[in-house]
């Protein structure tokens, strides 16, 4: 598959997943303009096709017919098969996000700013790896990196709220050793899970360091915002469009809306829920994702709402190979028996997720919230994933630049500790594993009979073509 292709792909499955119902304010389409708006992003949609007929309506949120042709046209451009008619499918998948959002909404679920931000960052970076460059991931979406963060904002933030509704309804879910034997007894060979290969990895980071006159070249900057803004000349909002480096508020003036204090990074929580006075502007406050500055909107309860610029010093091309320079030395003396590498990574590395750990990275399972240090090698930042796929158990790499979770850029060494090739799982060795398939099956249960009794107690009605489509969930034909 050619690079664009995978880039394309991982943008049809976030739309897919995220639905369209994005397309308006928070929760769903409110009107025709909003909807042709979004539809400038999505595949053309062929003239003879109804555009904007609404063909259900779930609550008080209607999916139009355009939605459906857009997924469909998605979904064909990408090679995505359906296992049943999409003309059925892909409304009730609709409906169905609709219906987790609007408890999200009732269930007061948050995802934040920074959250959606460094998600985004995360995405648009593995992106960049598969293309080789920014400029070729561009010239290849026929997008900028902005548009391409402000197109995906939307989607991604319903994507999450959605996640983290279902995981809140399924996060009671347990299973006994006894259960996951039952399960299995019976089993035939071939219906057991498969395990595919995976590793275990220490890592050393170290953050090039920046230049004094890099950060002063940031907060002058900060700073003659600062001063523009209270002699008047301009507003905080229109610099934030222009100027700020967080996509996710930028194109909304810098505007994070109601945020609680767990929300948010503790340096930015503590200035934010200490302003008083909406004209004025915050000092300088550096969190890990840069630097900001800061204008209260309102505060309502234990929730802020503020406006922000976030500036970010650039890493010069010198300074990360000096970083990379200094990890060789480093895998050099380990390699010669002067310290081990779990030594190294607790007292030099920068990585504070693993530098008590000794350096061995985890993988946190978020579907079955729990915790390994096995990864798949799909779900190694794909830096890491490039460079242990041709090591040995017990070799060094050597020094490579990769963007840490927070977007910044690191330098690291790592060690393939170990290599588990792919097999049947046992009870024996695997019984997590196994243990998941259980609580899978558990967890799939519960949410159906919660989608089913939540459409029980929604107002349900789509247009009589629709009415005798076979569907996954039973009661939306009233």
């Amino acid at each position: 598959m050619k690079i664009r292709n995978k880039i394309c792909m991982g943008l049809a499955c976030l739309s897919i997943l995220a639905s369209v119902s994005a397309k308006a304010n928070k929760f769903g389409i409110h009107g025709e303009n909003n909807a042709k708006d979004t539809l400038n992003t999505q595949p053309v949609i062929p003239e003879n096709s109804t555009i904007d007929e609404v063909i259900w309506v779930v609550g008080d949120e209607p999916i139009l017919k355009s939605d459906v042709e857009a997924m469909r046209l998605q979904a064909e451009a990408e090679g995505v098969k359906w296992s049943g008619d999409p003309d059925y499918i892909i409304p009730e998948q609709i409906a169905v996000q609709k219906l987790f959002l609007h408890q999200a909404e009732i269930d007061s679920i948050e995802v934040s700013e920074t959250e959606i931000s460094s998600g985004l960052d995360q995405q648009i970076n593995r992106w960049i790896q598969m293309a080789g460059s920014r400029e070729k991931l561009e010239e290849w979406r026929n997008q900028t990196i902005a548009q391409m963060r402000q197109q995906m904002h939307d989607e991604y933030k319903n994507t999450q709220l959605v996640q983290k509704m279902r995981q809140e309804l399924v996060k009671d879910v347990k299973v006994t050793p006894a259960d996951v034997r039952n399960y299995f007894r019976n089993l035939p060979e071939d219906s057991i899970p498969f395990v595919p290969t995976e590793v275990e990895v220490e890592i050393i980071t170290k953050q090039p360091k920046i230049t004094q006159e890099e950060v002063n070249r940031v907060k002058d900057e900060l700073r003659g915002f600062t001063d523009r803004v209270m002699k008047g000349e301009t507003t905080f909002a229109t610099l934030a469009r222009l100027y700020s480096e967080d996509p996710g508020t930028a194109r909304q003036g810098g505007e994070l809306g109601y945020t609680g204090r767990g929300m948010l990074d503790p340096a930015f929580a503590s200035v934010a829920f200490n302003l008083t006075d909406p004209k004025k502007i915050s000092k300088i406050v550096e969190t890990e994702f840069g630097y900001h500055i800061i204008q209260l909107i309102d505060k309502r309860g234990d929730k802020v709402n503020v406006r922000h610029i976030l500036l970010k010093p650039v890493v010069s091309a010198e300074e990360i190979g000096k970083t990379k320079a200094r990890l060789d030395s480093i895998a050099d003396d380990i390699r010669a028996d002067k310290m081990t590498f779990e030594e190294a990574a607790t007292f030099i590395s920068d990585d504070k997720d693993t530098k008590n750990n000794h350096g061995l990275m985890a993988f946190k399972d978020m579907e079955n919230q729990t915790l390994t240090s096995k990864f798949q090698m799909k779900d190694l930042p794909t830096e890491v994933a490039r460079v242990v796929e041709t090591m040995k158990v017990g070799d060094i790499s050597p020094a490579f630049e990769m963007k840490n979770d927070k977007g910044k850029t690191v330098c690291a060494i790592v060690k393939l500790k170990n290599r588990i090739e792919g097999h049947r799982a046992t009870l024996t060795d695997d019984y997590q594993v196994m243990k998941n398939v259980v609580v899978a099956k558990e967890r799939e249960k519960l949410l159906h009979d919660w989608v089913v009794d939540k459409i029980k107690h929604t107002y349900i009605r789509m247009k009589d073509r629709y009415k005798n489509g076979k569907y996954e969930y039973q009661g939306w034909v009233k």
